[in-house]
């Protein structure tokens, strides 16, 4: 990059990020008075807002040092640019993570609900309807799994498409298309496990509607 690329990229990433960290440091601002520690400590966003707050800084440092810089060196990319562009890759995970979090229901809100919240929370995914009483649904970006058929013992690669979570039932569902074929559908009750992940099948009429429905409402 030259100077004048240089200054673009640092705009831009201020545009973008520092309207992120805004966006959680506003709602940290607004919600801890009324959250225990406890609970605002386990918003993912929370604890990572630091690193937001780093880059926002390192911005700025690298925009005072490519204005500083000598005519000789105009044309030349800057080492601060280089900089910046480390610690985004070394704190990919916390990047991704906050952005989906400045979009998530949980941002802003500080109802004192029993919904798993965080917790549930996995790398690209964010909730994206709650009600704040029964349900809510979690989408995801990129989140696969393998099943096996046990009818005929095929594997098939499925996208997960939601997960839907009762909090009164305390029940997780989720609902999930094969890769290869849109018309395979599945919506079964979900077990997440420290290794492996288990399922089951809904024999209830009205629980699968109601999972659907959810799933619908949310798109």
């Amino acid at each position: 990059m030259d100077n004048s690329k240089d200054i673009d990229y640092i705009n831009e990433e201020r545009r973008y990020w520092g309207k992120i960290y805004t966006d959680v440091a506003y709602a940290i601002n607004e919600i801890s008075p009324f959250l225990s520690e406890k609970d605002i400590k386990t918003r993912k966003y929370f604890t990572k807002a630091s690193i937001l707050q780093e880059y926002i800084k390192l911005l700025d440092s690298a925009e005072a040092d490519c204005k500083k810089k000598s005519l000789f060196s105009m044309f030349k990319s800057s080492p601060s640019i280089t900089l910046l562009q480390d610690f985004k890759a070394k704190n990919r995970e916390s990047f991704m993570q906050l952005e989906k979090c400045s979009h998530c229901q949980c941002l802003n809100c500080a109802f004192d609900c029993t919904f798993k919240k965080c917790s549930s929370c996995r790398e690209g995914s964010m909730i994206y309807s709650c009600d704040k009483e029964k349900v809510n649904v979690r989408k995801f970006d990129n989140f696969t799994l393998d099943l096996v058929n046990n009818d005929t013992g095929m594997s098939s690669n499925y996208k997960v498409l939601a997960v839907v979570e009762d909090c009164i039932l305390d029940k997780l569902y989720i609902l999930l298309e094969n890769n290869t074929n849109s018309n395979d559908k599945l919506v079964l009750y979900y077990y997440p496990g420290i290794k492996d992940d288990s399922f089951g099948e809904i024999t209830d009429v009205t629980e699968f509607d109601f999972v659907v429905e959810a799933y619908q409402n949310a798109e």
